[in-house]
């Protein structure tokens, strides 16, 4: 049977004292992923204050062999990503790869061995990183297991989605960490209302915080494109009209079949597909549809302006439901019109978003914008408050 230690649901007992950095258990890996992310963009505007450690994803499930090549690819990506150790990447801001089992140990025992592993390595970064007296950020629920390790002087439990509901994890040990860190936690941080209302009475600091956006990068690519034309050199061979979507293509997330759909019902739409992908090899084998990989933050703004229409054509789990998008407000702020299925949080911005809720609406809506792509300055002024300094400086007031 497994066993997490239970921790007194009680406060630090510093926690009216002033913390002196951030180590910050990201669900991300900086190395490898999109760096739009919620804690990777909290942590950018918290290193203007304090220093930050980022302890990469320590991961939520364990890579399965019957992924087949993305397991190989998930193993190799990792080990790179533990070789490089400590890396200080900008000033007051450094990225820590620990090694340790995914999902916090599978048993008492290994678990425990988790926990004391995985403490003195951070504790160490934490060390040459300049703090001592830290805050300690929680966006992915296995690091439950060494919280009180680290002598927090206040802990933040960043709750962005239902992790229980991430595929190919055990929900009831997941669901286990949530129930912990929302005892031992200062502020609870949700970004989704759908989430924040159904269990902001779990905690007392409950604090509802949505995405942010870097607009000022998103509305430049944007009015570049549309003053200059300019584009990536992979887009050269592309032809308009093009419907984009960037980001993770995943089942949890992404629906294949709708896409499949709207993409042959269009033949004459060119749709870039810019980002990882973990669906099985030859999938979607349409001439109009380019898969072009990942990109670096940096540039996918320019590939989103490229495009003449935006797309999110997510399915309908309870993962998505709880979902808030980082890209939802990167497309309004790049300018170009949005086409998504419907999610709760997608209600908030549907007066500059398009919402399907069938293959044939999300065909219409696409031939809709097409014809008249309507206003990209309304978009833009939509977002330009959300930024992450905004939205950082609100966090930053609460746990102050």
């Amino acid at each position: 049977m497994n066993r997490i230690e239970q921790p007194s649901p009680e406060k630090s007992p510093q926690s009216t004292a002033q913390f002196d950095g951030v180590i910050c258990f990201g669900g991300v890996d900086w190395w490898y992923h999109n760096r739009g992310h919620y804690d990777l963009q909290m942590m950018r505007e918290f290193s203007r204050r304090v220093p930050v450690l980022y302890v990469n994803s320590i991961g939520m499930k364990a890579p399965k062999v019957g992924e087949g090549a993305m397991f190989l690819t998930r193993v190799k990506r990792k080990l790179k990503s533990l070789f490089r150790g400590l890396v200080p990447v900008r000033e007051n801001f450094s990225v820590f790869s620990p090694a340790t089992l995914p999902g916090g140990g599978s048993g008492w025992f290994s678990a425990l061995i988790a926990k004391w592993t995985l403490a003195l390595q951070v504790k160490y970064a934490a060390w040459r990183s300049g703090i001592k007296r830290p805050l300690v950020w929680v966006a992915c629920p296995p690091a439950q297991i060494v919280v009180d390790s680290l002598n927090p002087i206040k802990v933040v439990y960043q709750r962005t989605d239902r992790f229980e509901d991430f595929a190919g994890v055990n929900p009831r040990r997941i669901k286990e960490f949530d129930v912990l860190l929302k005892q031992r936690a200062d502020t609870v941080l949700f970004c989704a209302r759908e989430l924040f209302e159904a269990e902001k009475t779990q905690n007392p600091g409950s604090l509802f915080v949505d995405h942010g956006v870097d607009f000022d990068h998103f509305e430049k690519a944007g009015v570049a494109y549309d003053t200059f034309k300019t584009e990536p050199e992979d887009l050269a061979g592309i032809s308009h009209p093009r419907v984009g979507f960037i980001g993770g293509i995943d089942a949890h997330t992404f629906d294949p079949q709708l896409f499949i759909d709207v993409a042959v019902a269009l033949p004459d739409v060119s749709f870039i597909m810019i980002g990882a992908c973990s669906l099985p090899e030859n999938w979607c084998p349409l001439e109009n549809v380019y898969f072009l990989g990942q990109r670096p933050y940096e540039k996918v703004a320019e590939y989103m302006a490229a495009s003449d229409i935006l797309i999110m054509p997510w399915n309908q789990s309870d993962w998505i439901k709880a979902c808030n998008p980082v890209k939802m407000k990167e497309y309004l702020a790049v300018g170009r019109p949005v086409v998504s299925t419907y999610f709760p949080e997608v209600e908030f911005f549907k007066d500059h978003i398009a919402v399907a809720r069938t293959e044939a609406d999300f065909v219409e809506e696409v031939r809709k914008y097409l014809k008249a792509p309507g206003d990209a300055e309304s978009r833009r002024n939509r977002v330009k408050d959300h930024t992450w300094a905004s939205k950082a400086e609100q966090v930053f007031r609460s746990v102050m």
